[in-house]
């Protein structure tokens, strides 16, 4: 009798549920009658097991065959609908009803959004939409070009249009990179190439005088007129000459950003200027330089430095050379060799005047139309222009407002500069430039592309963003492999010796901390889908030890969250993350209840990350230090005030600014005397709350009976509370 009554029960609800699939907007009251076995309602329509909103008579009854009792539910109501429409909601409702009939859709894992909604027969922006408004955790992906990596969404999405999921295993992607990502254009036609200036990387040992070369050409390039003297160090800059040609020198930063371009395809060197210390010959830096230089198809011309020291000697430095196929004009080879020293710039013009000539041998040509390419040679952040990168151009013209994509960075260029710090309109093939309107700092050795439009390149940063997840993803998952197998035999073997010993379960020697106290700590519940993963994941966080905010990991095991995991993290406040498992409806919807929260991961470094930003928002916060200015004792005053000597410093502010309201160090001969409040700050006779850099004044301390001097330094500063960052290099 009871299993009769469940089958009708379950009938009623599957009614239902058809009809609150079929409807959308507003509420509709159903009263389900014993005596006529019917649905009744104030809409017209009428419904049963057998026909699904079909219209009968525009009565107000719904059909409702096996009904046991008098009961009341809520469901949507619909608009009136044509009889063609009902029939086609019919079909549908029906075909998802039935399991046998639904369609089935494969999905596999890292999908891309516009991969799905093509298996769908819906728009990109539709199925976004699903994603954000419909699906736990689909909030996440915001562009066509994202990846979904998360089997669990794929078979949400799937299930909530109506369709049946199939998870197969990952799918080639048979199309071109080329029509996603940014490349450079095609070789250009001869007839539009033009003239250009040598681009020239100097190289050598170390202490063998690159620096003190580089310093030398940029001293001589700066402009008599130029306010100070000063040239702004940019990482690449140009040597005019008198007869309008020029050499663009790039300033590397060491060998491993000269190897970081060529590892990206930059061949963006022609000519190589190999420095040699006269007295010390070549080392082992120098045939690196060599070995790097041929690698690259680079010319190679050496400057023979440090002539005017004593025990230099060029002809054994030559030799010495010849020893690694590098043959000298003197020793019969085609490889000029310029004796020079950079350090009084003896022989340096000679040198520059053989880059030229080389050139011309060379004879090197750019295009300067179309979209510009180029190479970033160095990135840095200003404190006033903000994100800065340099770079060479290597094809087209950059022009203000061109909108950029290095790596994983873009930017609309929103200022140009050149080595002189001058701004510039435009830059053409084998020019030095700085660029403003960076959103990301790029690496040296990215290759530099001007993109159509802003749209563009976020289309092209979301593929290789994609990509690189993708990549590492995969990375991951074989090092998780790797390690199962390795905890999978040891952990047979842990079990042998438990049932040898007589032991019904395991006893593992990691200990599971169920302390609680007031101190910040994070506690975590991890559950994996294998015990490598988890142990691969208990091994990284073995390597985190910060007293300020301890880890504690409650518990962990292998296999889906459980009502007792569930139990666990609400006890001790913990937060659950699932790697590579799931979470069954029921226990979401009570650890909503219950504010537990619960994350699912499929990579471990973004289960780390997000552990990371846990443990950095309970990082306690410390005092930090701030100078606002300071002041120098340049007069002392004595002043009668309630019958007692007062001394009052007379200052000059020399940096910042000195406030009242904060307070000072009296500081002489590097040893702080006195560290407290100002009690009168004046300006001539006017008591007053600051004063700037290059105004004088004078102080009073709030404990009058420290003696001031001339000479003495007033320093003014104040406090802040900072939270402290967390120190954890996990190791990837």
């Amino acid at each position: 009798m009871s299993m009769r009554r469940s089958m009708r029960t379950s009938k009623l609800n599957m009614a239902a549920s058809l009809l609150r699939l079929g409807h959308g907007g507003r509420r509709l009251k159903l009263i389900i009658n014993e005596k006529n076995q019917k649905l009744i309602s104030s809409r017209g329509f009428a419904a049963s097991l057998q026909s699904l909103l079909i219209p009968s008579n525009d009565t107000a009854c719904y059909e409702a065959h096996n009904v046991i009792q008098n009961a009341s539910f809520h469901s949507s109501c619909v608009r009136v609908r044509s009889k063609s429409e009902l029939e086609a909601r019919k079909e549908f409702l029906l075909a998802r009803l039935d399991k046998k009939k639904r369609e089935r859709v494969e999905v596999w894992r890292n999908m891309s959004v516009i991969e799905l909604a093509t298996k769908l027969n819906l728009k990109p922006k539709q199925l976004l939409t699903i994603l954000h408004d419909h699906v736990p955790e689909g909030h996440f992906y915001k562009s066509k070009a994202d990846l979904i990596n998360n089997a669990e969404i794929l078979q949400d999405v799937v299930k909530f249009l109506g369709k049946a999921p199939v998870l197969i295993a990952t799918k080639v992607n048979e199309t071109d990179d080329r029509d996603i990502d940014a490349h450079p254009r095609p070789p250009p036609n001869p007839e539009d190439l033009v003239k250009r200036a040598p681009i020239v990387t100097i190289m050598g040992h170390v202490d063998h005088g690159k620096t003190t070369l580089l310093d030398y050409l940029r001293k001589a390039n700066v402009v008599a007129s130029e306010f100070g003297g000063i040239t702004q160090h940019i990482g690449a800059f140009s040597v005019k000459l008198g007869n309008n040609d020029s050499v663009t020198f790039i300033d590397t930063p060491g060998h491993a950003a000269f190897s970081s371009m060529r590892s990206r395809g930059a061949n963006v060197t022609d000519i190589v200027v190999l420095v040699v210390a006269a007295d010390d010959g070549v080392m082992e830096q120098t045939i690196e330089s060599i070995r790097m230089a041929h690698e690259a198809g680079a010319t190679i011309i050496v400057a023979i430095n440090k002539i005017d020291k004593p025990g230099a000697n060029v002809k054994r430095t030559e030799e010495m050379l010849a020893q690694h196929q590098l043959y000298t004009e003197n020793m019969g080879g085609e490889i000029q060799a310029i004796p020079i020293s950079a350090l009084n710039g003896t022989n340096v013009e000679t040198l520059v005047e053989a880059i030229l000539i080389q050139s011309e041998m060379m004879d090197l040509k750019g295009d300067p139309s179309g979209l510009a390419e180029g190479v970033i040679v160095e990135s840095r952040q200003d404190l006033h222009k903000g994100k800065l990168a340099t770079a060479i151009i290597q094809r087209g013209t950059l022009r203000k407002g061109a909108i950029l994509v290095a790596g994983d960075a873009h930017a609309k260029v929103r200022l140009m500069f050149d080595e002189a710090g001058q701004q510039i309109t435009q830059a053409t093939p084998s020019t030095p430039v700085e660029m403003m309107g960076w959103r990301e700092l790029p690496s040296a050795g990215e290759i530099l592309l001007e993109v159509e439009s802003e749209k563009r390149a976020q289309q092209v940063l979301s593929y290789r963003k994609a990509k690189e997840i993708k990549s590492k993803g995969l990375a991951d998952q074989q090092v998780i492999k790797e390690k199962a197998q390795e905890q999978q035999k040891l952990h047979h073997e842990k079990r042998r010796r438990a049932y040898e010993q007589g032991l019904r379960s395991m006893l593992d020697k990691r200990e599971k901390m169920f302390v609680e106290d007031n101190s910040p700590k994070l506690k975590v519940i991890i559950k994996g889908d294998v015990d490598g993963s988890v142990e691969a994941i208990l091994d990284v966080l073995d390597t985190y030890h910060n007293p300020d905010v301890p880890l504690q990991v409650v518990h962990y095991g292998v296999g889906d969250t459980t009502p007792n995991d569930l139990e666990l993290a609400s006890l001790f406040k913990a937060t659950i993350y699932c790697f590579n498992v799931r979470t069954p409806p029921k226990l979401k919807e009570e650890a909503k209840a219950k504010r537990v929260p619960v994350k699912h991961m499929n990579v471990i470094y973004h289960l780390i990350d997000d552990i990371k930003q846990e443990v950095g928002g309970k990082m306690p916060t410390v005092e930090q230090e701030i100078i606002l200015g300071e002041a120098d004792v340049i007069q002392q005053f004595n002043i009668n005030e309630k019958r007692k000597k007062i001394v009052v410093a007379g200052l000059r502010v020399t940096k910042g600014e000195i406030v009242k309201s904060e307070k000072v160090k009296l500081v002489r001969e590097q040893e702080v005397l006195y560290e407290g409040s100002i009690a009168s700050l004046r300006h001539i006779k006017t008591e007053v709350n600051s004063m700037k850099h290059g105004t004088e004044c004078g102080l009073m301390l709030g404990d009058s009976s420290i003696p001031v001097k001339l000479g003495d330094t007033i320093v003014c500063f104040k406090h802040n509370l900072v939270q402290k960052p967390v120190e954890w290099n996990p190791g990837f």
